[in-house]
C-alpha cells in the first residue's frame, strides 16, 4: 500500500509539473494519460485479484472514478489556452495544481469513507488509475476548447486567438 501511494504521489508531481509548463495542445497529453492508465489498470487488476473484493469495494472504485472525471472537468476550466502562429498552446495555473492535490485527497478520503480504514485500501491501489482518468477527461476538454479556438479564429480572420473559451 505504501508503495502505491508513493507511486501515485510521484505521478501526481509529474502531472503538476507538466501542467504548469507552457505546452502546445496536441495528442501527447492523451498518450501520457493512456500510459498512466495502463499502469493504473494493471495495479487495479492485481489488487482485485489479491483481495477478492465485495460490492462496497466496487462501489468505492466506481464512485472514485466518477469523482476523478468531475475533477478533470474542473481543472480543464482553469487551463489557459491561446493561439500562437496558428498553434494552440496551454498552461495550467496554480488553481490547476491545487485542484490536482485536492483531487488526490478527495480520492483517498472518499475511499476511507466508503470502504473504511484498513479494509481493502482500494483507494491506495487505484491512485494511478484515478489520476489517469482525471487527466484524460481534462485533456479531452482542453483539446476541444483548443479546436474551438482555432476554428473561431479562422472564422474571425484578422483576430486570431481573441476568442475566449
Amino acid at each position: 500500500m505504501v508503495a502505491q501511494i508513493v507511486i501515485g504521489v510521484a505521478v501526481l508531481a509529474l502531472l503538476i509539473y507538466r501542467q504548469l509548463r507552457t505546452r502546445p495542445v496536441n495528442a501527447s497529453g492523451l498518450r501520457v494519460a493512456a500510459i498512466i492508465g495502463v499502469i493504473g489498470l494493471v495495479e487495479t487488476y492485481q489488487f482485485l485479484q489479491q483481495h477478492h473484493p465485495g460490492a462496497v469495494t466496487y462501489a468505492a472504485l466506481l464512485g472514485s472514478l466518477a469523482l476523478s472525471a468531475v475533477f478533470g472537468v474542473l481543472r480543464a476550466a482553469t487551463v489557459r489556452i491561446w493561439l500562437q502562429d496558428g498553434q494552440p498552446w496551454s498552461r495550467g495555473s496554480w488553481i490547476t495544481a491545487a485542484l490536482w492535490i485536492v483531487a488526490l485527497a478527495v480520492h483517498l478520503g472518499y475511499d476511507a469513507l466508503v470502504a473504511g480504514h484498513g479494509r481493502d485500501n482500494v483507494g491506495a491501489a487505484t491512485i494511478v488509475l484515478y489520476l489517469a482518468v482525471s487527466l484524460a477527461i481534462q485533456r479531452v476538454i482542453v483539446r476541444l476548447r483548443a479546436q474551438r479556438l482555432q476554428s473561431g479564429s479562422v472564422q474571425n480572420s484578422g483576430r486570431p486567438g481573441m476568442l475566449r473559451t
